[in-house]
């Protein structure tokens, strides 16, 4: 019997068939846990330390950070079980079936975004790998590494649910094997005598620092966390759905997230280099003979979450109106996905300053989104009407203006009190900072507007909209 079935697919925005649900809750423990067993996470304890905050400070924001994060896609997740859709399919209740194109865009452009992010730490980590080992010309081992992370991805992410969930499981049990041996072959690199004297950061800092893990963890998986509960049976237990989901997604993260912070706390070096290639700068401690492992466990890792990006940017390209099927869109996608994995590889001067300009400005809108759709789930008591979905004449309409204004109202809010200095063209945002304390302020890089954004979302969408949904369901 293969391990793998690699029938493709067929399934796209469409609600699952009764005869093809079936599973049990704790089946999304591997698609979540592999897409987010990256070595990624350990650079992250070098990133939180970059706002100037202490170690048990970073422990602090790691545990808040990312399982607050999951928790709003646990939620999520429910609309999946409940009505075995995908999530932009769903979020048609919410913003109406043509109105949707506006979240609809948004989650694209932030799923494209990380793919590409994804594959292109892949690739820079096994030109790494390969350069050290073999004194491989770089440029070669770099082409290798982009050859090895596109093909990957592009097999799981076009072939879909199936082959994802199998491959999944395989992937966690690789990473988590081999992250652990790298853990046991670096702890002696852990100076704790460095680590205990570093200085703990104001609370703006600590705030900062919780953000950028909400934004860089787990909100970028809301808009996608309905496409993997969805073909589960409608009577699963929601509580389990929630727990497993924050379980697997959460678990280890953290774990790598503060070893990371003992690392790069350790080592000045360490610190500096990972801030140009994250995962390729922690081959510098270990020996020759384990990083062949290493490359296997960085690449892998990575992979699993670039696979979930693909699929899910697929279904949301679908869900927009492009009539095209989903493995056409998630092939349309990978294209899009080359050539930003070709511009981040081999012309941006560095990872660490694209990557937070991308994260700050699209986690603004995308928390606005994150918020209105789990106050949607929160809401409805009673599964959706299928077929109104796809109907913008039916109860759902074709535009919902009063989620499409709190979008946007939340956005201008939300980026009115972040601070993004990575890129020139995006100098515009933090026109309300003045109002606490300024740009170079207190509060300047603690990205507030991520937080009010969700608050805008959530209690926006309650207010405006509560009302019509009690409406909708009297229908049912």
């Amino acid at each position: 019997m293969p391990i793998f079935d690699v029938n493709l697919e067929m399934n796209s925005i469409n609600f699952i068939k009764e005869a093809e649900r079936g599973g049990s809750p704790s089946s999304l423990f591997w698609p979540w846990c592999g897409a987010n067993v990256s070595l990624l996470a350990l650079s992250y304890g070098a990133f939180f330390l970059g706002f100037g905050i202490s170690f048990w400070q970073v422990v602090i924001a790691a545990f808040l950070g990312v399982i607050l994060s999951f928790v709003l896609v646990g939620v999520s997740s429910l609309a999946g079980k409940r009505s075995n859709a995908p999530t932009m399919t769903l979020s048609r209740a919410a913003f109406g079936v043509r109105g949707n194109v506006v979240p609809g865009l948004l989650s694209y452009l932030i799923f494209v975004g990380w793919e590409t992010v994804l594959v292109s730490l892949a690739t820079l980590a096994t030109e790494t790998v390969f350069a050290r080992l073999g004194h491989m010309d770089h440029n070669l081992a770099r082409i290798i590494g982009f050859l090895i992370a596109v093909s990957l991805t592009v097999f799981g992410g076009v072939l879909g649910f199936h082959v994802i969930m199998k491959l999944q499981k395989w992937l966690t049990i690789a990473t988590a094997a081999m992250t652990v041996g790298y853990i046991a072959l670096t702890i002696s690199h852990v100076d704790w005598s460095k680590v205990s004297t570093i200085h703990g950061g104001n609370l703006q800092a600590l705030v900062g620092a919780i953000i950028f893990g909400i934004t860089g963890v787990g909100l970028g998986w809301v808009n996608s966390a309905a496409d993997y509960s969805r073909y589960l049976p409608r009577n699963t237990s929601s509580k389990a759905v929630v727990g497993w989901t924050v379980f697997g997604s959460s678990l280890v993260p953290i774990i790598l997230i503060i070893y990371g912070a003992l690392l790069a706390g350790s080592s000045k070096d360490l610190n500096d280099k990972i801030m140009g290639d994250p995962v390729g700068a922690l081959t510098a401690l270990l020996p020759t003979w384990y990083l062949i492992p290493f490359a296997v466990v960085a690449v892998l890792g990575l992979i699993g979450g670039a696979i979930l990006d693909l699929y899910s940017s697929g279904l949301a390209l679908v869900s927009i109106g492009l009539p095209v099927r989903r493995h056409v869109a998630a092939s349309i996608d990978a294209t899009i996905m080359l050539l930003g994995t070709i511009y981040i590889v081999w012309h941006a001067s560095n990872f660490i300053g694209p990557f937070q300009g991308f994260l700050i400005t699209l986690g603004v809108p995308i928390a606005v989104w994150s918020a209105i759709f789990v106050a949607d789930v929160m809401m409805r008591k009673r599964d959706y009407a299928g077929a109104e979905l796809f109907d913008a004449k039916g109860r759902y309409g074709a535009w919902n203006y009063r989620s499409i204004a709190v979008t946007i109202a939340g956005s201008i809010i939300g980026w009115g009190f972040v601070t993004n200095p990575f890129a020139s063209w995006l100098s515009w945002q933090g026109y309300f900072m003045g109002a606490i304390g300024g740009k170079t302020g207190a509060w300047a890089y603690a990205n507030v507007g991520v937080i009010f954004a969700l608050l805008v979302g959530f209690f926006g969408h309650i207010l405006l909209s509560r009302r019509a949904i009690s409406a909708q369901e009297a229908r049912l």
